[in-house]
């Protein structure tokens, strides 16, 4: 079940009776479906909404938290991984928004949705990490190749590298090497 546009859409005309008025909204409700990159609110997670609506002479100020678990695969590993995000939500809604810095008020209602479902995708971890030591996966769960498995054909741009030889071969004790005898 995901959020619905009514949960998040609030009606604030007493609020706006006069400047400096205050109203706190808690809210616990699915934000199904937010995800970015490898990391999502599992299906059926309760985001925590708790925020503060302050009257401005030209509109309402929007100030608090919302808080929701999110799981995903480790970067290094690959086991799931998850937590919680706390994302903290700083907005000003007006009748006559200005681009990009204000969000439109909707008659004497404002709609908090967007704003929660923007501030927790910014806050979900682009790629997880399980702990800050995480290892990487285990050498023993990756199968490995032998004589008579199929080979992937070289790509013939890169077939030179194969000629390349990294480990120098030792000199004799006589042998000047590339250069020749020093003098």
């Amino acid at each position: 079940m995901t959020a619905t546009a009514s949960e998040l859409r609030i009606g604030v005309s007493e609020l706006r009776r006069r400047p400096g008025n205050r109203r706190r909204i808690e809210r616990s409700l699915p934000l199904d479906g937010t995800s970015i990159s490898t990391a999502a609110v599992p299906d059926g997670a309760e985001a925590t909404v708790d925020v503060t609506l302050e009257s401005l002479s030209d509109g309402v100020t929007a100030t608090g938290t919302v808080s929701v678990a999110w799981t995903g695969p480790c970067r290094r590993c690959l086991e799931d991984t998850g937590g919680v995000v706390v994302a903290e939500i700083h907005e000003v809604f007006t009748e006559r928004p200005l681009g990009g810095e204000t969000l439109a008020l909707d008659g004497d209602t404002l709609d908090l949705g967007p704003v929660v479902r923007d501030a927790v995708v910014l806050h979900l971890p682009l790629a997880p990490l399980c702990r800050e030591d995480c290892p990487g996966p285990a050498p023993d769960e990756f199968p490995v190749a032998t004589a008579g498995d199929d080979v992937a054909p070289v790509d013939p741009r890169w077939s030179a590298l194969a000629e390349l030889r990294l480990d120098p071969e030792p000199a004799g004790p006589l042998d000047p090497g590339p250069s020749g005898p020093v003098q």
